[in-house]
């Protein structure tokens, strides 16, 4: 059974796991592709390293919403980011969007840096890795405004009707192991009706391990035990949902 994990953050400096042994636990547990997903423009470098140094991982880059101040106002930062999305390694533009719940930058702030960071991917032909929390309304104004985008929102917890919107528009969702452990039965409810060929696999290690590895650091060879949640949740093989997810990323990122 062929997993990937489209959300990792295994490259952070302060990861609590040696590199190459994380690595190593996800090809056996059958993950055999995985994402390094940049938050801000050293964590996006690294993330470069990572992918041209391991088979089967690539590198996405970006500016976290919460990071962004000043980002806008700054031609230098941008002209970085810009460099490293013509980098080779690179599948994604990302994690950028709005966050609204912590609200570490300013709502224009974070509102210009991603509208920006939009512009650059789509001169580059490059999908996006969204992250939106309490900001849906704006995200979707802004989103409307830019023909042509595709991507996946990561780290879905909504309802339907932010799942609806955002499937109308072509998006992909990306589940993780909040899906395990979350007591929202409305965030379930979404869960199942996600359409098998818009949906994606994710961990956002090391953050959001799923049961029964709560409290611990989240890897991604954890992806097995959100499928299998998954499986059981929305009542379909698991060997199926793996094979869809895994097309479906593949189909996505662009992942050879």
């Amino acid at each position: 059974m062929e997993l990937t994990d489209t959300h990792c953050h295994i490259h952070l400096d302060n990861y609590p796991i040696e590199l190459e042994k994380v690595i190593s636990s996800a090809r056996s547990a059958g993950v055999s592709r995985l994402i390094c997903v940049g938050t801000t423009l050293a964590d996006s470098e690294r993330a470069l390293e990572v992918a041209a140094k391991h088979e089967g991982v690539w590198a996405s880059a970006g500016v976290h919403p919460h990071g962004v101040s000043g980002f806008a106002a700054s031609p230098k930062e941008q002209a970085t980011l810009a460099e490293m999305l013509n980098k080779s390694s690179i599948s994604a533009i990302g994690e950028i969007g709005l966050d609204y719940y912590k609200n570490y930058a300013p709502k224009i702030e974070q509102q210009k840096a991603f509208k920006l960071q939009i512009e650059m991917g789509l001169n580059r032909g490059l999908p996006f890795i969204f992250h939106i929390r309490e900001a849906w309304d704006d995200f979707f104004a802004i989103f409307d405004a830019y023909p042509g985008l595709t991507g996946v929102v990561h780290s879905f917890s909504a309802h339907q009707q932010q799942l609806d919107e955002a499937l109308r528009r072509g998006l992909y969702i990306g589940l993780n192991g909040i899906m395990t452990f979350t007591n929202d039965n409305r965030q379930l409810a979404a869960a199942k009706t996600v359409p098998i060929d818009r949906l994606v696999l994710e961990t956002d290690a090391p953050f959001l391990a799923p049961k029964p590895y709560r409290g611990q650091t989240c890897e991604p060879k954890h992806v097995l035990n959100v499928v299998e949640f998954l499986a059981w949740l929305r009542n379909e093989p698991v060997e199926a949902l793996a094979k869809a997810t895994t097309s479906n990323a593949i189909r996505l990122f662009k992942l050879s």
